[in-house]
């Protein structure tokens, strides 16, 4: 028994970082093109601007030396941006008809919703592809109901309590309706892990309760000071006040959009982790919390000082971060596991190709 253990072949292992090789000032060029069209034709050539930018960012996204590549074209998504538009508009005369209708929108809305995250789901992944074979999403309108509608309810009214359940029934709907050719993905993340990451964020919110507490006292008393101030003008009272109020918005949005971030970032990296292909290939993410929640705070600030121009610099470098600390675990020879699901996705794929799509946008 000893000797045909020592025989037996062992597996082999090989972990595989992702890595993005776009630069900002490569990107600028897309970038700036992509703005003064949509602004010249009145916003409607987004749609392909939204096609170019994906192609530039999956086309820089490799993974085993081969990157990802985007199919959409801007006609696709042109026509569900214009329909999702209808839609809305057509809710907006119905509620004013009457107050009543508002009831028969807001279930219209409920009805919609699962259906077009469903819908752009199952879009998004079938014009995604990798060594020429594409995703696929095959989840249900039901479980798109579930996993947004109602986790969001249920995290919303347990004031974010209960979110890590609801984060974890969202991603348990995308990656296990998930599929590349036609293996599929599975994702289990403990909720335990998620209550992990969950922890800091939430002492995060506490704290800015308090912090936006004492600044709204503050901003009171001040207010009363102004009123009771004989000595100051009109303009003097408004702009004290006006400075006020974007000061307790700067509070807001600096506390409450960190312990966002922090919580994102925690719940990617457990559910990457938790998250494997063909049930034994491990997807990993090990972003630092506080490293990602850096960089989109800094990308904002980057950005609205240099109005808009450093926009390019502050996508790249996101992607850059995030895409470094990606990666993949594979059990067995790469190029025969490789082979065997380009070999029966490649079918798959040219179906997809033949298929009618549209982007909603959800």
């Amino acid at each position: 028994m000893a000797v045909a253990d020592a025989g037996r072949p062992e597996t082999a292992t090989q972990f595989e970082r992702a890595s993005f090789t776009g630069s900002a000032s490569e990107y600028f060029g897309i970038w700036i093109v992509n703005v003064l069209l949509t602004i010249i034709t009145f916003g409607i050539y987004s749609a392909w601007a939204k096609v170019r930018r994906n192609r530039y960012f999956y086309g820089n996204t490799v993974l085993l030396g081969r990157a990802f590549e985007y199919h959409a074209t801007g006609k696709q998504i042109f026509i569900g941006r214009v329909i999702v538009f209808l839609f809305f508009i057509g809710i907006q005369i119905i509620a004013a008809i009457h107050p009543l209708f508002v009831i028969l929108t807001t279930v219209l809305i409920f009805i919609a919703l699962p259906w077009l995250v469903a819908r752009g789901l199952r879009f998004n992944a079938r014009v995604t592809s990798y060594r020429n074979v594409r995703f696929d999403f095959v989840g249900s309108v039901k479980g798109a109901f579930v996993a947004v509608v109602l986790g969001s309810f249920v995290s919303f009214l347990s004031l974010g309590i209960l979110a890590p359940f609801a984060s974890r029934w969202l991603y348990r709907y995308v990656f296990g309706n998930m599929r590349y050719g036609d293996r599929p993905f599975v994702t289990e993340p403990r909720v335990g892990a998620l209550y992990g990451v969950w922890f800091v964020p939430a002492l995060m919110v506490v704290i800015g309760a308090v912090l936006c507490a004492i600044v709204g006292l503050a901003m009171s008393g001040a207010i009363m000071a102004i009123v009771n101030n004989a000595d100051m003008t009109e303009e003097e009272m408004i702009l004290t006040i006006v400075l006020g109020v974007y000061l307790a918005f700067f509070v807001v949005f600096i506390v409450y959009g960190l312990a966002a971030l922090v919580y994102r970032a925690g719940v990617r990296n457990v559910v990457f982790s938790s998250t494997k292909l063909d049930d034994k290939h491990e997807l990993m993410s090990d972003m630092s919390r506080a490293r990602y929640a850096w960089i989109a705070i800094s990308n904002v600030i980057v950005t609205i000082l240099t109005l808009g121009l450093m926009r390019p610099w502050a996508a790249v470098r996101l992607a850059r971060y995030m895409t470094a600390h990606t990666g993949i675990t594979i059990h067995g020879d790469v190029g025969e596991i490789l082979s065997s699901i380009e070999s029966t996705g490649a079918a798959m794929s040219a179906e997809y190709m033949d298929m009618e799509g549209i982007d909603f946008g959800f």
